[in-house]
């Protein structure tokens, strides 16, 4: 009975190390001829958009002024939102914060 126990920790034991570092138990299990292949950069395909650019979201463009009659400006904002409403409400903090404090319209709202 002791040696089952025993037998069925170790087995568990190796299934978990697997679990948490599968690239170190690939290697136990595989030798070193596949281990070689593992470390080998895998190539990726070129990116449509800038690395810094959202994936998803919407592109804002507000009517704003700093001065109540001056000429209405343009101001876009790249929202991560999905939401319309929500996309908006950020354009709209985000053109307050650069010193916007009019907030006339939204000209357009595009996806991204």
């Amino acid at each position: 009975m002791e040696t089952e126990l025993s037998e069925f920790e170790q087995v568990m034991r190796r299934h978990i190390d697997d679990f948490m570092s599968p690239r170190q138990g690939d290697k136990k299990r595989r030798g070193s001829t596949a281990a070689s292949s593992l470390a080998d950069p895998v190539p990726k395909a070129p990116r449509s958009k800038a690395a810094g650019a959202p994936k998803t979201g919407l592109l804002v463009k507000l009517a704003v002024r700093t001065k109540p009659l001056e000429m209405d400006t343009v101001f876009e904002h790249a929202s991560t939102s999905i939401s319309k409403i929500e996309a908006q409400l950020e354009a709209e903090k985000a053109a307050k914060k650069a010193g916007y404090p009019i907030i006339g319209y939204v000209i357009e709202t595009q996806r991204l």
